[in-house]
């Protein structure tokens, strides 16, 4: 029997997504998104939630662009940090040992550590209760050849991104392969 945990965010998984911006001096920015996720295939459209009392919320307003760089699981003690300090306060790239790497396509820089780079332009906003939704259109996906399949897309297994357990605060890595689109469904019929 289920039982009723009334309304509440708890999506599973949550992606680990470090949006970077620029602020008005041209300092740039990261922080960490656990609300966010693929909105349209075509064009290619992916979304963020973030409170407008976060730095990188009026950073996207004003420079209508973000970008979003997927963290391995080695570098989780700096996406930690990503989403706990506040760019305001502190250069966050500088601390956290990570560098900025500006995008030739939209105003906004991305994480040159980490291995999937997604670089948005600002397409749509819609205020949501405490939360701004970014959706941004995907003009290019930038990836380090390490995490390339044969046929040149890709590989999950070979990126580790990390996802969020929004209901335990967990960071957990993707774990292993349990079946292929196609082949899974097949043991069924």
């Amino acid at each position: 029997m289920k039982k009723s945990l009334g309304p509440n965010m708890l999506v599973y998984p949550a992606p680990i997504w470090v949006v970077g911006t620029y602020d008005a001096d041209d300092k740039p920015n990261a922080m960490l998104a656990a609300c966010g996720g693929a909105c349209c295939m075509q064009p290619p459209c992916i979304s963020v939630a973030l409170r407008p009392a976060t730095y990188s919320h009026e950073a996207i307003v004003a420079r209508r662009a973000f970008t979003v760089s997927v963290p391995s699981e080695k570098f989780v003690a700096q996406a930690d940090y990503l989403g706990r300090a506040s760019g305001r306060k502190e250069d966050k790239f500088t601390v956290a040992g990570l560098t900025p790497v500006r995008s030739e396509l939209v105003d906004a820089p991305y994480v040159g550590e980490f291995p999937l780079v997604m670089e948005c332009r600002l397409v749509h906003t819609a205020e949501l209760g405490m939360h701004t939704l970014f959706v941004g259109e995907i003009v290019d996906v930038k990836a380090e050849e390490s995490v390339l399949n044969e046929s040149g897309s890709p590989d999950m297994t070979e990126i580790a991104p990390l996802v969020y357990d929004i209901g335990t605060r967990k960071y957990l890595g993707i774990g292993d392969v349990v079946g292929r689109r196609g082949d899974a469904s097949a043991k069924i019929v």
